[in-house]
């Protein structure tokens, strides 16, 4: 009876044990799967900007920012909210970079917390023309939130990188 009692309890021991076990390895496939289609998500609006910029798309440019996202410009300038992102780049769409094209990398995407990345991007801006002055290279850090319509840019950072090879 006394072994009977112990076999009992170990079993029941084992059997806890191995639900604890499913239901981690279920939760961690859960955020596994969760982690991918929000990283899919993240890279599709830094896609939208490229296609935004290499359409001379202000709104398709700016679409993928909050309403009251922070911006600083490659010049170091800063501007703030989705309509102004939006009218600035149109305007220069419209004017110096018109005969240009960018190419967008995603470096790296840290999540902070379940709904705020970090997200590192490298950029080629190229002229069509052959214009030696409009190419340039730039390195991008933008901090992205999870919102009820899907991840934004809340906060968009863009450095220059000096060519070396001059």
């Amino acid at each position: 009876m006394k072994n009977s009692l112990i076999t009992l309890r170990l079993l029941t021991a084992l059997a806890t044990f191995s639900i604890c076990v499913v239901t981690v390895t279920a939760q961690q496939a859960v955020t596994k799967s969760a982690r991918a289609v929000d990283e899919a998500a993240i890279r599709e609006n830094v896609r939208q900007m490229e296609a935004g910029w290499n359409e001379k798309s202000g709104s398709r440019f700016a679409q993928p920012f909050a309403e009251d996202a922070d911006y600083v410009v490659i010049n170091g300038r800063f501007v703030q909210g989705r309509e102004a992102i939006e009218k600035e780049h149109q305007h220069i769409f419209n004017t110096v970079f018109r005969n240009t094209t960018l190419r967008l990398t995603v470096k790296q995407i840290r999540f902070v917390r379940p709904d705020v990345a970090v997200v590192h991007v490298s950029g080629q801006r190229d002229a069509i023309e052959n214009k030696k002055d409009l190419v340039a290279g730039a390195f991008m850090t933008l901090v992205m939130t999870r919102e009820k319509l899907g991840w934004r840019i809340a906060a968009f950072q863009n450095t220059h990188i000096e060519n070396r090879s001059k």
